[in-house]
C-alpha cells in the first residue's frame, strides 16, 4: 500500500527540515495527497497496458481485456490466448510479449510480488527482469504500490523539472544531478517524489 497522507507530511517535514527551499515550496504549493495503487499482478500489467497511450486509451483496452479474460486479466487466460484475440482487444504484439512475459514469470514463481526484497535495488533488479518493466516503472511500483519511503524516481522529467524549480536552478538538472541533490532528503525520498510531482502539476496550471 502507498506511503499515508499523514506518512507523506511526515517525511516532507522530515526532508524540509534540512532544504529550507523545499519547505518554501511545500508553503506554496501545499501537501499531495497520496498516490496508491494495489498491490500485484494487476497492477503491473495495467502498468504495461498503459505504457505510450492516453489514460482514456489506456482504460478503453483494459475493459475490453477483462472482458475478454476476467477480472484482473488472470496471468493462466492471458497465456491461453491466442495472439489475434488479444490484438483485437488493442494489445500490440511488443505489449503482448511484455504482458506474457509478466504472466509467466508470476506463474513460475520467478518473481513473487508477495515477497520482494526488502532492499530498493534488490526490489528493483528483480522486477526489471520483467520485459517492458524497466527502472521508472518499477520504482513507480514500490512507492505507489508497497508504500516503500525512500524511492527517487531521479530519471522521471517531472521530477527533473520540479526539482530544478523549488530549487531555484538556471536549468532542469539532469538525472544524476537529480539522485545526487536528494541524498540529504534520505530516508524520506519518496515523499519529496510524491512532493515534486504535485508541485511540477501546480507548476504547470
Amino acid at each position: 500500500m502507498g506511503l499515508s497522507k499523514e506518512g507523506i507530511k511526515a517525511g516532507l517535514d522530515h526532508a524540509a527540515a534540512v532544504e529550507p527551499r523545499l519547505a518554501a515550496a511545500i508553503e506554496t504549493s501545499g501537501y499531495p495527497e497520496p498516490r496508491i495503487r494495489p498491490e500485484g499482478y494487476e497492477t503491473l500489467l495495467r502498468t504495461i497496458v498503459g505504457q505510450q497511450v492516453s489514460v482514456a486509451s489506456a482504460a478503453a483496452v483494459w475493459n475490453k481485456l477483462e472482458a475478454r479474460l476476467g477480472d484482473g486479466c488472470p496471468p493462466e487466460a492471458l497465456l491461453a490466448t491466442e495472439f489475434d484475440e488479444l490484438r483485437a482487444c488493442g494489445l500490440s504484439r511488443q505489449k503482448q510479449g511484455y504482458a506474457r512475459s509478466l504472466a509467466e514469470l508470476i506463474l513460475s514463481g520467478g518473481v513473487d510480488l508477495g515477497n520482494l526484497p526488502q532492499d530498493d535495488e534488490e526490489a528493483i533488479a528483480l522486477l526489471t527482469r520483467i520485459r517492458g518493466i524497466g527502472r521508472w516503472s518499477a520504482e513507480i511500483y514500490l512507492l505507489f504500490a508497497q508504500g516503500r519511503p525512500d524511492i527517487w524516481p531521479a530519471g522521471d522529467l517531472a521530477i527533473q523539472v520540479g526539482v530544478g524549480d523549488f530549487l531555484g536552478l538556471p536549468e532542469r538538472p539532469s538525472e544524476k544531478d537529480v539522485r545526487d541533490i536528494a541524498q540529504s532528503w534520505s530516508p524520506h525520498r519518496g515523499a519529496v517524489a510524491i512532493f515534486t510531482w504535485h508541485h511540477y502539476h501546480v507548476m504547470v496550471m
